[in-house]
């Protein structure tokens, strides 16, 4: 993966999403790709400077290389460089996996 020039904004982050190694099989039937639903497990490309609550500067919890769960329809898809990515606010970041 290139380095990506991208700053999202305020309380954004920038996702990719991780791809199941397996592949999905319902007995001896392949499931196609178009059929497949979206991995929910995520990497933090690029994180924002944070919201601003009552006139202060709340810093985000996530990080750059943290592996989240995401929501299946959250945020906005964005084609970089040939690459599929997500941005989404914050918020929208279900749990930091460990």
């Amino acid at each position: 993966m290139a380095k990506i020039n991208i700053k999202p904004l305020s309380d954004r982050v920038l996702v990719r999403r991780l791809e199941d190694d397996e592949e999905q099989k319902v007995g001896d039937i392949i499931i196609p790709d178009t059929a497949k639903e979206k991995p929910q497990e995520a990497e933090v490309v690029a994180v924002g400077p944070g919201r601003l609550e009552e006139g202060k500067h709340v810093a985000p919890e996530v990080k750059k290389g943290d592996k989240v769960l995401i929501g299946k329809y959250s945020g906005t898809e964005v084609k970089i460089d040939g690459d599929e990515y997500l941005i989404m606010r914050e918020d929208d970041i279900l749990a930091i996996v460990d």
